[in-house]
């Protein structure tokens, strides 16, 4: 049943994604196969979607019979296989080859919960075929870039946001069904935690993302600086770029600082859960200021905070949990 330990998904969610396996383990046994199984799908389609080596029209294919066979049981088996093969990574490249052992585990799930992932994997496949056919085009002239601040909040909803919504629906029907909270509140304030993490995951993958023909930061936003998606590819436009840049990590702060809100609202007694939220927020605060101060368009530096430092993080939202004052000043910067 749903709330049966993932042990089938643990050493692939382990090998895929280090950060996120640490918040899986501390999340409640009753919420944590249902977890670990959408991000297992969908960390499958974003595998899919960035397998650069097989072209886009096919990713496009394969993405489409992949949402169709997580909305509909009975679907044939898929083969993968081609796209196992061009992974350089052999954790992803075995999450496409075990594709149909992990769906089979769909059949788990209860229906409430089987129709929350399914709504959640919808959207995210949907945003990653329109990320497909945006950036698919000719790159002879540059990165394409999104046209407004408007694409790029809908994508980050796509992506992420629909997630800090998948993830409050679930924890409410399985951890705090009877508590008094302001759902409207939480279920906004999920959504902006899920788009805060994945803005910083784009200010932080700029080079990396404009390398590959992708700029995610608005056209009318670079114009505005006297900019052209092409500039953002020499370092010493950085100057140029930063009034812009800071804009959206401020935006972005500000969603984790809802994020943070989100957090503190949860009934203390879920102590697993709120650690599971905290420990990414502060994380994404962390880089957030890391990003303010350090050059963004070099490609030869990769910005990340120290493991130290994530340790550190992990240590004392944990030490100062009985401490309701100073563990919520974490999130504010005081004791971190």
């Amino acid at each position: 049943m749903s709330d049966a330990g993932p042990t089938d998904l643990l050493p692939l969610l382990k090998e895929v994604s280090r950060s996120f396996y640490l918040t899986l383990r501390v999340l409640p046994a009753q919420v944590r196969f249902q977890i670990g199984l959408a991000y297992l799908l969908a960390r499958t389609t974003d595998t899919i979607a960035d397998t650069e080596l097989v072209p886009p029209a096919r990713r496009l294919e394969a993405l489409q019979r992949l949402r169709e066979a997580v909305l509909v049981s009975d679907t044939p088996a898929l083969d993968f296989g081609e796209l196992a093969r061009c992974q350089a990574s052999p954790a992803e490249r075995v999450l496409l080859e075990r594709w149909e052992a992990t769906r089979s585990l769909l059949a788990r799930l209860s229906p409430d919960d089987l129709a929350l992932v399914r709504r959640v994997l919808d959207v995210i496949t949907g945003g990653q075929e329109l990320d497909l056919r945006r950036f698919s085009g000719d790159r002879a002239g540059g990165p394409a870039a999104l046209r407004d601040g408007a694409e790029l909040d809908d994508y980050t909803y796509r992506v992420a946001g629909c997630v800090g919504e998948f993830w409050t629906r679930i924890c409410r029907a399985h951890l705090f069904p009877g508590a008094s909270l302001d759902d409207h509140r939480l279920l906004e304030e999920g959504v902006r935690f899920g788009k805060g993490l994945q803005l910083v995951n784009i200010l932080r993958d700029l080079p990396a993302d404009l390398k590959q023909g992708r700029c995610y930061l608005p056209l009318d936003d670079l114009t505005r600086a006297g900019l052209a998606p092409a500039d953002l590819l020499s370092p010493a436009n950085e100057p140029r770029l930063r009034p812009v840049y800071n804009e959206w990590l401020a935006r972005a702060a500000a969603h984790l600082a809802a994020g943070w809100n989100y957090t503190n609202t949860l009934p203390w007694t879920c102590v697993r859960v709120r650690l599971a939220c905290a420990w990414p927020v502060l994380i994404g605060l962390d880089t957030v200021r890391l990003l303010e101060k350090t050059p963004v368009l070099d490609p030869a530096r990769r910005v990340k905070i120290t493991r130290g430092r994530v340790k550190g993080i992990l240590w004392r939202s944990v030490l100062y949990y009985p401490l309701p004052g100073v563990w919520r000043g974490l999130g504010q910067g005081r004791g971190v």
